[in-house]
């Protein structure tokens, strides 16, 4: 019998849900999977790269609902990259961010592993 196991989505603390999917549809080019009203404050929101196909892993955006949640935002691994995004395009995707103002921390390099540059959210 075979066992199928992946990550299938890792949340991201956010300010505020609407504003994270500007940045994240607008911006970077990712897509609307679900956006389900909870309650009157929560929200089940997941994205993921447009298309992905189903492959890898979506992002639920979890609103943060007290100050100690609020001081995570952008800072969920205390300073290290969080998420990889990976592409068939370097190039492209480089020059959407451009143009998209998206803030580049660390302009683009080849490494061992490839080209690589780091963005903010």
């Amino acid at each position: 019998m075979s066992v199928e196991r992946r990550i299938g989505q890792m949340s991201i603390l956010v300010k505020d849900y609407d504003e994270a999917l500007r940045f994240y549809i607008t911006k970077l080019g990712f897509e609307l999977i679900e956006d389900t009203q909870l309650t009157p404050e929560k929200r089940w929101v997941v994205i993921a790269p447009k298309n992905s196909g189903g492959k890898g892993c979506n992002l639920l955006l979890a609103k943060a609902s007290n100050s100690l949640q609020e001081n995570f935002i952008g800072n969920q691994t205390g300073g290290r990259g969080f998420l990889f995004l990976y592409t068939d395009d370097f190039k492209r995707d480089y020059d959407q961010l451009l143009k998209n103002q998206v803030k580049i921390v660390r302009p683009p390099s080849h490494e061992a592993y490839g080209k690589v540059l780091v963005f903010s959210d």
